[in-house]
C-alpha cells in the first residue's frame, strides 16, 4: 500500500551506535570533585531502583584478588547496566606499579546495547575519594585545619583534593607512607599544583607523631596490621578508612573503633571490613551500634557529628551503586560534550 501524502513508507529503525571508550585523560577532563560530590549527594537517596548483588571476590593467590561488581537499573533516570572488573595486587607497590587495575563497562538497560568502556581504575579513584569527602561533610568538624594522609599511593592525591573540596578550612596536609620517599614526592608534587595554593603540604616519617595532629585522618593502605592507634586520635577527629575490603585487612585498632561513632558507606562494610568484623567478633561493637550509612546521613535520617569533641569514623569498602552513578555522570557528560563539540 502506498504511503499517504506527508507520510513515509520507511519503517522506523533501531539506532545502533558503536560504544565509546573514555580514556583516563577524557575521564579526568569530564569530572571534577564538586560535580561528582553534587551528583552523589543528589542521586544516592534515590537509588532504590538499583539492583546490586553482593560483590564477588575471588582469591588469585595469598594476596591478590579478582573482584566483579555488577549493578543495574530500569529507572528512566538511570537506564543502565554496569559491571566493574577489578584486580587487586598489593605487592605491586614493590614493582612501582598501581595495586588496583579495573575496567568499567556500561550498557543500556532497555536494549542491552554496550554504551561505553571506561578506565575503571580512574573511576574508582574518583568515586572512592568523593564518597569519603561526602561523608566528611557530615562527620568532620567544619573548622578542620589539618589533614593527615596515611598512604601515598594513587588514591592519596584524590582523597586529599576531595577532602579539600568539602573542607576549604584545611590549611595543612601531612603525608605518611611506609616508603618515605613516596610521601615526600607526593607532598612536593601537590605543593606545586596551582589549584592547591594556600595549602601547606609536608611529609613525616613518624606516624605516631602526626596522628594526633589530624582533624581529619584519611587512611588508604592495604595493611593487615592496624596502623592507626585509637589512643592517639585527638578529640574531635574524624577518621576516614578506605583501604580494607576483606576481614583480614585492618587499618585501625580496636581502640579507634571503641572511641568513635562509626558510620559506613553501605551494609557490605559490616561483613567485609576487617576493622568492623574483628570488633564484632570480639564483642567490642555490635552491628546495631553502627551510627548509619552514608545515605542515611544525606537524607537526614541519622545524625552525624553531635559535638565538636566527638570522634567519628567512616569506613568504606566501595559499592557497585556508587560505581554506576559515577559512570552515569562520566558517560552523560562525555556524550553531551561530544555532540555539542
Amino acid at each position: 500500500m502506498a504511503a499517504r501524502e506527508g507520510e513515509t513508507s520507511e519503517k522506523p529503525k533501531n539506532v545502533v551506535t558503536a560504544p565509546v571508550f573514555v580514556d583516563n585523560d577524557s575521564l579526568r577532563s569530564t569530572l571534577s570533585y564538586p560535580s561528582l560530590l553534587k551528583h552523589l549527594q543528589f542521586s544516592l537517596p534515590a537509588t532504590n531502583s538499583i539492583q546490586s548483588p553482593i560483590r564477588q571476590n575471588y582469591s588469585i593467590d595469598s594476596s591478590s584478588s579478582l573482584l566483579l561488581m555488577p549493578s543495574w537499573s530500569l529507572s528512566s533516570s538511570l537506564p543502565y547496566i554496569g559491571v566493574k572488573l577489578v584486580t587487586s595486587f598489593p605487592q605491586n607497590s614493590a614493582r612501582n606499579l598501581p595495586g588496583i587495575h579495573a575496567t568499567y563497562v556500561l550498557f543500556n538497560s532497555v536494549t542491552g546495547q554496550t554504551l561505553a568502556f571506561m578506565d575503571g581504575t580512574e573511576l574508582t579513584l574518583w568515586r572512592t575519594s568523593c564518597v569519603s569527602a561526602l561523608a566528611s561533610k557530615f562527620l568532620s568538624r567544619e573548622d578542620a585545619k589539618v589533614l593527615v594522609m596515611i598512604g601515598a599511593g594513587s588514591l592519596a592525591p584524590h582523597l586529599i583534593k576531595a577532602h579539600l573540596a568539602v573542607r576549604p578550612s584545611l590549611k595543612k596536609v601531612i603525608i605518611w607512607n611506609r616508603r618515605v620517599e613516596r610521601a615526600s614526592d607526593l607532598a612536593i608534587k601537590l605543593q606545586e599544583e596551582e589549584e592547591l595554593r594556600g595549602v601547606s603540604f609536608e611529609h613525616n616519617g613518624c606516624l605516631d607523631e602526626i596522628i594526633g595532629l589530624g582533624d581529619i585522618v584519611s587512611c588508604a593502605t592495604s595493611s593487615e596490621i592496624p596502623i592507626v592507634k585509637g589512643e592517639a586520635l585527638k578529640a574531635g577527629a574524624h577518621l576516614d578508612l578506605v583501604g580494607s575490603f576483606t576481614p583480614s585487612m585492618r587499618e585501625c585498632d580496636d581502640e579507634a573503633v571503641k572511641r568513635a561513632k562509626v558510620f559506613v558507606d553501605c551494609e557490605a562494610a559490616l561483613v567485609e571490613a576487617g576493622e568492623l568484623v574483628g570488633a564484632f567478633e570480639r564483642a567490642l561493637l555490635s552491628p546495631g551500634e553502627i551510627g548509619g550509612r552514608l545515605v542515611d546521613l544525606i537524607k537526614g535520617d541519622k545524625v552525624g557529628r553531635a559535638n565538636s569533641d566527638e570522634i567519628t569514623l567512616f569506613k568504606s569498602v566501595g559499592s557497585a551503586v556508587v560505581d554506576i552513578l559515577g559512570a552515569q555522570l562520566v558517560y552523560e557528560t562525555f556524550m553531551d560534550v561530544k555532540f555539542k563539540g
